[in-house]
């Protein structure tokens, strides 16, 4: 199972924008990927442990191990694409 880390913080505006995005890859994805929002704010050492820097960052798990990494906000296809090309 693929796991999908969306670090993120309540104040930070692209990722208010990344918000819809979000939403609709884990109905489009589901059962396929598991998502988890990870607020840097209250969960610092979560973010310390992946070397989290600026936000948004979304990280990819595989099997526990990070596979990709991408930071900001992207256009929505490059986001999807990004994700489904670790599902096949």
């Amino acid at each position: 199972m693929i796991e999908f880390l969306d670090f993120y913080a309540d104040w930070c505006g692209p990722c208010k924008v990344m918000e819809p995005v979000l939403e609709e890859a884990e109905s489009q994805f589901s059962g396929k990927v598991t998502f988890k929002k990870i607020d840097v704010d209250t969960d610092n050492d979560t973010s310390i442990k992946y070397g989290v820097m600026s936000i948004p960052t979304y990280i990819i798990l595989k099997d526990g191990q990070e596979i990709d990494r991408f930071i900001g906000a992207q256009p929505k296809d490059e986001f999807f694409s990004k994700i489904q090309s670790h599902l096949s």
